[in-house]
């Protein structure tokens, strides 16, 4: 199971590494990649603001823009079925499939 913290606005995904016996962070979002290790939340939030500094500076320094640009696409497969019921859904709502699948995943993500 994955959990979510922000750091100093930047959201990270944690996780559990079982063969070492700690948390680990990876910043999502990100231009590039900015993970971090700790046996304790409390560490892992102290190493994952020092991982995020660390990444920034780099990115200040050469220029970089530190956050991905996303284009607003994706591509999306999935089974018939479930394509029809979502096409029979967004028809019922009275909007376009993509109003239908973007409000749908607006109320999941919670901005």
């Amino acid at each position: 199971m994955n959990n979510l913290m922000n750091i100093n606005g930047h959201t990270a995904v944690i996780s559990f590494d079982p063969d070492l016996g700690q948390f680990r962070g990876e910043f999502t979002g990100l231009n590039g990649g900015a993970d971090f290790y700790a046996s304790s939340v409390a560490a892992l939030r102290a190493e994952g603001a020092r991982s995020l500094a660390t990444f920034l500076a780099v990115c200040k320094e050469r220029g970089i823009d530190p956050r991905r640009n996303f284009s607003g696409r994706f591509v999306l497969r999935l089974p018939s079925r479930l394509h029809a019921r979502v096409t029979e859904a967004a028809s019922a709502a009275g909007v376009s499939v993509n109003q239908w699948v973007t409000q749908t995943l607006e109320r999941e993500v919670h901005d």
